[in-house]
């Protein structure tokens, strides 16, 4: 690839509304600029990560890497947060639809997570009207009205939750923008379209408003070769746009098993950037499912919805966790509360609300200094739970978290979890894997199920047991039926026969369940494992 010449540039999408006002020439040449400079070397460490799954399979283990241990036990700290990010106690996820931008920077939390990643269908509409609806917010021109007429509008700017904008993973393509006939990677378009539209935009507001930034969550982390490849986008983007260094701040999600091993590296390797870590605990069983899936019985996950943050390998994650930040001077922030609120059933309210109090009681209890929520209903649950830990603090930086060292063998003990592989968690499985595919397929990303809100990493969890569970020959222990494919899919069946009754059959026709069965049967199915759902289910969006 000649990069002495001007990079020759495609727009391939459709038609969205707007466009123009996004993909300008120059923040198509700001992206493609990203594109030439890092791309190989996104390439490499994709390339990296089929090695380390193939010593992950010869081995059956993991451990901390010993070319690092000069940096796990140097005494080092990253830059202070800036003022925007000092108290995070209650952040609230969602993707970037009109509706959402408005409800959830009005939504009480002190942070929103504005998801291109799991809560969104990377339709290039989405994608593209998503940056169109953040610069509006920042404009303070974004409205909405629903077809029923309920209209939707910003709280004043004092009011506003702080935005963290979340980029896709470093695994995924952005097909519908070419540079040298190259699609270009879905995390440097999302990353690089949202920062340089909004980077001075932000700053200049932060005169008045002190909750801006450019600030962003960084998704699938695997190693810290690969936030070092963040960070150096971060200094190269900052450069292009004449921004101070150490502008930008990311906060990194640790939602892959290879990620917990590398925390002390991977916030050194962002320490002028990082803002702290996150705790994605669905994403993270699905890792050790991926990653261990033909390494025994050992690494047998049972039912999803019984593993639970006290049991023992993922206490000793979270614990790891906040112990890391805290010593280099990070935010610690907890998983996700993704039970949906029930305006309609009182029972089903109670017990949402109780399970959502249980989980943040313990979480502040434990180290963190905040935590995520999927609805606006279930920020004052989560605020009540770290405001009795915090006070008028900002954060608990100063509780140390575990004295005793979580070692490899205490994150891998998942034999340790207990619970058992049934039927009921085959067919939920099955269920809202299913269900969660088909609405992805139709363009939404965050789809509550079950009352609960569901994103691609329950669907990606719920297809990987699956593959897992019949690959090891699993009896279920409520029947004593071996998991089978042919079990499965007759499940699938009974499933979708379930839904065409709840929703008739026209509305079943309409939609696009057909391509939904095909496309789960290959993630959860094949011989071969697919790494991630996504990838072949990019390949039928518009």
């Amino acid at each position: 690839m000649a990069t002495d010449q001007a990079p020759v540039v495609t727009v391939a999408g459709p038609r969205v509304p707007r466009a123009e006002e996004v993909l300008t020439e120059e923040a198509r040449a700001f992206v493609a600029g990203l594109h030439r400079a890092f791309e190989p070397r996104r390439q490499e460490l994709l390339a990296g990560r089929r090695w380390r799954r193939a010593e992950i399979a010869r081995t059956g283990s993991l451990d901390f890497l010993p070319e690092t241990a000069d940096i796990r036990a140097g005494d080092w700290t990253v830059a202070p947060a800036p003022r925007a990010l000092q108290d995070r106690r209650v952040e609230i996820t969602g993707p970037t639809d009109r509706k959402m931008v408005i409800n959830a920077l009005n939504s009480g939390a002190e942070v929103w997570l504005a998801d291109f990643e799991d809560a969104t269908s990377p339709t290039w509409e989405a994608l593209v009207s998503g940056q169109l609806n953040l610069i509006d917010a920042f404009e303070g021109r974004i409205d909405f009205t629903s077809p029923q007429g309920k209209e939707y509008k910003l709280l004043p700017a004092g009011q506003l939750a702080t935005v963290v904008v979340r980029p896709r993973g470093w695994h995924l393509d952005e097909r519908h923008l070419l540079v040298d006939g190259t699609p270009v990677s879905g995390a440097l378009f999302d990353f690089g379209l949202y920062f340089f539209h909004n980077a001075r935009r932000l700053l200049a507001k932060g005169e008045t408003d002190p909750n801006s930034g450019p600030y962003f969550y960084l998704p699938k982390t695997e190693s810290h070769l690969e936030a070092r490849l963040w960070n150096d986008v971060f200094t190269h983007a900052q450069r292009e746009l004449g921004i101070p260094h150490g502008t930008i701040r990311a906060t990194v999600l640790i939602e892959t098993i290879t990620a917990a091993f590398e925390m002390d590296e991977i916030l050194y390797e962002l320490r002028d950037h990082a803002a702290g870590l996150n705790a994605g605990r669905w994403d993270y069983l699905f890792s050790i499912v991926k990653n261990f899936r033909d390494a025994g019985e050992h690494f047998i996950l049972p039912d999803r919805n019984t593993v639970g943050m006290t049991s023992p390998f993922m206490a000793a994650y979270t614990r790891l966790l906040v112990r890391t930040c805290h010593r280099r001077g990070a935010h610690a922030i907890g998983g996700m509360a993704a039970f949906i609120p029930s305006r309609k059933d009182p029972e089903v309210n109670a017990a949402a609300l109780e399970k959502v109090k249980a989980d943040k009681d313990r979480e502040a209890a434990g180290g963190f200094d905040g935590s995520w929520v999927a609805h606006p209903d279930l920020v004052p649950v989560a605020r009540a739970g770290f405001d009795a830990v915090l006070g008028e603090r900002p954060h608990q930086k100063d509780h140390p978290g575990t004295e005793q060292p979580v070692t490899a063998e205490q994150l891998l003990d998942i034999a340790g979890a207990g619970g058992s592989c049934t039927a009921a968690g085959l067919r939920n499985a099955v269920a809202v894997g299913l269900r969660y595919c088909e609405a992805w397929l139709g363009g939404l990303g965050a789809v509550a199920i079950f009352n609960m809100m569901e994103d691609a990493a329950t669907a990606e969890i719920s297809r990987s047991q699956i593959w897992q569970w019949i690959r090891n020959g699993v009896v279920l222990a409520d029947t004593g039926e071996k998991v089978t494919a042919d079990l499965t899919r007759r499940l699938i069946s009974e499933e979708l026969d379930t839904i065409r009754a709840e929703m008739g059959n026209e509305a079943f026709a309409a939609g696009r369940w057909t391509e939904t069965r095909e496309l789960f049967e290959q993630v959860a199915l094949a011989e071969e494992f697919v790494d991630f759902l996504t990838l072949p289910g990019y390949a039928l969006l518009d």
